[in-house]
This record gives structure tokens, C-alpha cells and sequence, in this order.
């Protein structure tokens, strides 16, 4: 049973990530402890965790293949999903000057992620006993089935409205990069015609990191990322050209 867990010394805010996927949000004082919160947003267990004192920002990966981003200090509770990874994610670092996320999975993959733009949070999923495009019943929907006699049908949801639809008012799919959607996910028809073109544009870079990554750390001033592997093989990556800026005043291309 594996926990995951990150203590912030000047907050004293400590976070928890457990099997189930869930993330408690614990308060550590001198000789007490007291539970703040609990995120519930993961499929999956936490394999990562990283805050962000500054803007008071706590990033999670989980064995789910996916990212999110909570807004600890904001009075909404506003929460970024981040799919672009296709097996679990297994390290991630944030970094505050150039407002990017970077993360590793363990297939390899390494993402770096746009996070200085407006981006939209996923809707939670809508729940009904029909269709809500065309009011054709779900399979469980017994007394609809009886009363139209019409077989019940398979449920699904819209990834960007998050309505309880039927394939045969989802037959689309679409990346939605500005909802975290790096790569194609089911939308309901009427969706995919409200998404344009440019809306696709990707926000995220993706890189091969060619050997199964099971943990990475970031030199931040220099610009240099260290993974290691499942392989038994360390790597050093100069990430200067994907997370460098003039700001950076530590960053230097070799």
C-alpha cells in the first residue's frame, strides 16, 4: 500500500496521497494535527506530488495517466484536469517563473505544459436516466423502456459540456487542449461543431523520453532534469530549449 506525501515547512501544510486517489490536506502544529480538506478528483492512486508555495498551488499525478492542478489558496477551489499522458504519471515539477508544468510517465513520455494561459475547468459529469440530446432511455431505465418500448441504451458523457448522452449522439471525437484534452476524447455531437479549428492548437509539448521513467528531478536554475529508469539507467536532459526564457537567469543553451 503505497502513500504518497509532501510537507510544506512554511505553511506547515502537509499533503497526504493514497492508494484510492484521494489527497488529504493536513494542518501541523506544534503538538496537533487536524485535517483541512480532502480532494477527491483521481481514478487512481497518487504516484506524485508537487505544491507551489507561491501561488498556492498543489499539482497530482496519479497511476489514472492523468494531472491535476488545485487552486489551494484561491476561494474557489478551482480544479485544471491535464490528460496528454497514455500510462501513469510518475513525477512532475512546476515551474514558477515560467508558469510550466513538467511531467514524466512511465512509458517514457515527458510532457511540458503551458500554464500562463486561461484555462477551463472540465465539467463534472451530469447524471440522468435518458439520453439528454435525445431522450432515449438508458438501459436501466425500465419504466422509460416499458412505457416507449424501445431497448434501453448505453450511457456516456460528453467531455466538454459533461451531459449524459447515448453513441448515437457522440459519435465525434476531439482533442480540447484549453480544457486539458491533449489527445481525442468523446464529445457529443453538438459539441464538436461549437469546437473550431484553432481550438485544437496543442498547449503542451511531448517528448520521448525512451526508457520507462520512474522518477526525474528538475535543477530548476540551470535547466537540467535528471530521470531515472525501471532500466537502471540515469538520464540528463537539457531542458533550456522547451522551459528557458530571458527571465531565467540561470538558464543557458549547451
Amino acid at each position: 500500500w503505497r502513500v504518497n506525501y509532501l510537507y510544506d515547512y512554511e505553511t506547515r501544510y502537509a499533503f497526504v496521497g493514497d492508494y484510492s486517489g484521494q489527497i488529504t490536506l493536513l494542518k501541523l502544529e506544534q503538538n496537533t494535527c487536524s485535517i483541512i480538506t480532502t480532494l477527491k478528483g483521481h481514478e487512481g492512486s497518487i504516484t506524485s506530488l508537487w505544491w507551489d508555495p507561491v501561488q498556492r498551488l498543489l499539482f497530482s499525478g496519479a497511476s489514472d495517466h492523468s494531472i491535476i492542478m488545485w487552486d489551494i489558496g484561491g476561494r474557489k477551489g478551482r480544479t485544471l484536469l491535464l490528460q496528454g499522458h497514455h500510462d501513469k504519471v510518475q513525477a512532475i515539477c512546476y515551474i514558477q517563473l515560467t508558469r510550466q508544468l513538467v511531467s514524466c510517465s512511465a512509458d517514457g513520455g515527458i510532457a511540458v505544459w503551458n500554464m500562463d494561459i486561461s484555462r477551463e475547468e472540465a465539467p463534472q459529469w451530469l447524471e440522468s436516466d435518458s439520453c439528454q440530446k435525445c431522450e432515449q432511455p438508458f438501459f436501466w431505465n425500465i419504466k422509460q423502456m416499458w412505457d416507449t418500448k424501445t431497448l434501453g441504451l448505453r450511457q456516456h458523457h460528453c467531455r466538454k459540456c459533461g451531459q449524459a448522452v447515448c453513441g448515437k449522439c457522440s459519435t465525434k471525437r476531439s482533442s480540447y487542449p484549453i480544457m486539458g484534452f491533449e489527445f481525442q476524447v468523446r464529445v457529443c455531437d453538438s459539441c464538436f461543431e461549437s469546437i473550431k479549428d484553432e481550438d485544437r492548437t496543442s498547449l503542451a509539448t511531448f517528448h520521448e523520453g525512451k526508457h520507462n521513467i520512474s522518477h526525474m528531478s528538475m535543477d530548476i536554475s540551470r535547466g537540467l532534469m535528471v530521470t531515472c529508469g525501471s532500466d537502471r539507467i540515469v538520464k540528463i536532459w537539457d531542458m533550456t530549449p522547451v522551459v528557458g526564457c530571458s527571465l531565467a537567469t540561470g538558464f543557458s543553451s549547451r
